[in-house]
């Protein structure tokens, strides 16, 4: 292990891991420097280190934070990032809003104390620029390599529990904050910007939009494969299993999901079943559940409460294995999907993976392991430990977002969500059963209808910094004005205005 030690502008040392001094001829430009470290040392972390941080980096914590190669991690002690708030007027994703108190998965970087395995940037040397200044180059790094499979997070543990030094992070001007969205972002988004600042800041900012529309997007398409991964963390230890499924009036489809359970080589130890009926004369048309004998136990519940976020509850409620896999009623997979689960969660030391689901015809489009800001509540393996003093919302039962929800609960406790584009699901998106009910809500007879709907406004003011709202708030109501049967502005914006007041409404009557 190699520390860069800087000074924001040049870098004043270089230390062993007994922050001993080393003796290394290197370019006083940061991310020059790092650039030539890598290249002469080009299987070693490197950790830089602003000079205020030296005595309190956590020496002991960087084999556990760094468990394998493709990990970048990083960690600002500081209120203000690199990249100024802005950002989130047009960036989408729930890698914005960072707790800082957990390891969080994020591309914003920082200068502050950091680190990369040396073989992740030999593996993008003909990508990376190292004239900008060193914060630009982290972040656009992240950003870039973050959906080729680099892991990058926000990890605290990088300096020691009682820190006390604070360094004030140069933030980039309004300039170099356009020139990023043009060369990070597709290039509609540099508008989209100046009229957000225009719109909310009222800011004209005509020569920082012109300026970066002499620069070129740059490209995405980063080759990290090439990287072999072992993590030396220990994920799993006994590799139990509980299969939780709630199920509404899809018997045989249901009964199809078990039978894929039934041939795994792999098999689950439990598969718990909360089955939703909201009849009150009615029993559990599941009869296969004891007429034939499975190679599992199953749990079964029967409610007449229905709304799969009470179910899920209830199911979550009788887990006792170390995993659980989120099911749905209607998907298929092959018998290796728990079997071939464990090898990708062994060799990258994860806790919480995405499989892919795609429908019957549904071409695949994605084909790189890599974090991801989606969670899907039914495609998904969690560890149980993340599970703990963890429920679905119900302020999101029978509307949109209880699985983003919950999905956030989980980053927001430290545990990253994968993607892992080569284990399959196929949802067959079945038929609602024939036992479900209209549910009205309570803003059906609003005079005005409020946009979004008031769970999805729920879901982003919970997760989203107040830049992203706004910039929502602002794509939204462009969006809808062209298929509004409003077409004077004025009045159109006076109408979305109410509609967007009334989302907030319902949303805090919701929480």
């Amino acid at each position: 292990m190699i520390i860069l030690v800087h000074d924001n502008n040049k870098v004043v040392a270089l230390l062993n891991v007994n922050l001993e001094p080393i003796d290394v001829s290197l370019n006083k430009h940061i991310a020059t420097a790092l650039i030539d470290l890598s290249k002469q040392f080009p299987k070693t972390l490197i950790i830089w280190c602003h000079e205020a941080f030296v005595q309190s980096i956590n020496t002991t914590a960087l084999q556990s934070v760094f468990h394998h190669k493709r990990i970048l991690a990083s960690y600002n002690p500081s209120v203000v990032n690199y990249l100024p708030n802005q950002i989130g007027y047009i960036d989408r994703e729930f890698f914005l809003k960072i707790k800082t108190s957990v390891s969080y998965p994020t591309w914003l970087t920082s200068s502050n104390i950091g680190g990369v395995n040396s073989s992740v940037i030999n593996s993008l040397l003909h990508q990376l620029n190292p004239k900008v200044s060193f914060d630009y180059f982290l972040n656009s790094l992240a950003k870039r390599a973050m959906v080729a499979g680099l892991f990058c997070y926000s990890e605290p543990k990088l300096l020691q529990e009682n820190t006390s030094a604070i360094v004030e992070t140069q933030q980039a001007s309004v300039s170099d904050l356009f020139l990023f969205v043009k060369q990070h972002y597709k290039w509609v988004w540099v508008f989209f910007l100046s009229i957000s600042y225009f719109v909310y800041e009222k800011k004209i900012v005509l020569f920082p939009l012109l300026k970066s529309l002499f620069f070129k997007q740059l490209s995405t398409d980063l080759n990290l494969e090439v990287l072999s991964i072992q993590s030396t963390k220990t994920t799993s230890d006994i590799k139990t299993i509980d299969v939780i499924i709630p199920t509404i009036g899809r018997k045989q489809y249901l009964y199809d999901v078990l039978r894929d359970l039934a041939a795994q080589t792999l098999l689950p130890n439990n598969v718990i079943i909360v089955e939703q009926n909201p009849l009150m004369e009615s029993v559990s048309e599941l009869y296969y559940l004891k007429t034939e004998d499975w190679p599992f136990t199953i749990k079964h519940t029967f409610t007449h409460q229905s709304g799969v976020v009470n179910a899920r509850n209830i199911a979550l409620s009788q887990v006792r294995s170390e995993w659980v896999f989120f099911a749905d009623d209607d998907i298929r997979f092959d018998k290796y999907l728990l079997e071939h689960s464990f090898k990708t969660i062994n060799q990258f030391g994860i806790s919480i993976l995405n499989y892919l689901c795609l429908l019957p015809n549904q071409k695949q489009l994605f084909f790189r392991l890599q974090q991801t800001s989606i969670f899907g509540s039914g495609c998904s393996l969690v560890k149980s430990e993340a599970l703990k003093a963890t429920l679905f919302n119900s302020a999101f039962e029978f509307g949109f977002g209880e699985d983003s929800d919950f999905g956030m609960q989980l980053r927001n406790k430290g545990y990253d969500v994968i993607f892992v584009p080569h284990i399959k699901i196929t949802h067959l998106k079945a038929p609602i059963g024939g036992y479900r009910t209209i549910v009205k809500q309570r803003w059906a007879d609003d005079a005005i209808q409020p946009k979004p709907s008031p769970t999805i406004q729920l879901l982003y003011q919970t997760y989203f910094t107040d830049q992203q709202l706004l910039g929502y708030k602002l794509l939204l109501g462009l969006r809808s004005y062209k298929h509004s049967a409003i077409k004077n502005p004025m009045t159109y914006i006076k109408y979305f205005n109410k509609q967007w007041k009334r989302s907030q409404f319902w949303s805090r009557q919701l929480n």
